[in-house]
């Protein structure tokens, strides 16, 4: 399985003179801590949460004058699984948030995968079992595109979780799910760990334990991507 994921945004003179997220000593990630965060939980969405067991900054990282990462290039490799994944992110590009995964039987891309296009739904399109036509002059399928409609915007839906799991520990006296913490953990440490690599310049930052997830059925596709 393959997966690619780039989130980048080019930003007006102002940001790059007063937001935190160009100062040093303010969010020393710059925009692999903003944009990349996203697409480093997309890819560990992908796998399950579990962690690689590489991670390399490629070549090429631009920083400011501060030594902030303004766009950087990561690699993440799954040596159990064979699988690679590479995410792009920055400041200096045109607004991008998309997400694909590759595997044997099918693949799927998101184009909005932060903001929606809109806000009452989103859509991810899937192949399955495609291939080129009689003397490769065509394909025998196009894209399938699936909506999903959403009741609540994705930031009600947020606060109407965080409700919930409030709710839970304060009435029902159920102890605190740790899901959304340990998400959060995983990508942090990956997150660090691609920092680090920028930092030793370009060296491999191995991963040798795992964060186990219990994940609820986030997304249902019509294809195995084993």
């Amino acid at each position: 399985m393959k997966i690619y994921s780039s989130s980048s945004y080019f930003p007006p003179q102002e940001f790059f003179e007063n937001n935190i997220r160009t100062k040093a000593d303010l969010d020393c990630f710059g925009a692999l801590g903003d944009a990349g965060w996203y697409c480093i939980g997309a890819i560990l969405w992908a796998m399950n949460y579990k962690l690689p067991t590489t991670v390399t900054a490629l070549p090429a990282t631009t920083h400011n004058s501060n030594g902030v990462i303004m766009s950087t290039t990561a690699a993440l490799h799954w040596e159990q699984e064979g699988t690679t994944a590479t995410f792009y992110c920055s400041f200096l590009s045109h607004e991008t948030m998309d997400v694909s995964v590759l595997g044997s039987k099918g693949s799927f891309h998101v184009e909005d995968l932060i903001i929606p296009y809109e806000e009452s739904s989103a859509s991810f399109n899937f192949t399955s079992g495609a291939a080129f036509v009689d003397l490769h002059i065509g394909w025998n399928m196009k894209e399938q595109e699936v909506q999903v409609q959403n009741e609540l915007p994705q930031e009600a839906l947020m606060v109407k979780e965080f409700s919930r799991l409030v709710r839970g520990i304060k009435d029902f006296k159920i102890r605190p799910d740790k899901m959304w913490g340990d998400i959060s953990r995983t990508s942090q440490v990956v997150l660090d760990a691609v920092k680090s690599s920028v930092d030793s310049g370009i060296d491999h930052t191995y991963l040798s334990r795992s964060i186990h997830v219990k994940l609820p059925r986030l997304l249902t596709t019509y294809f195995s991507m084993c």
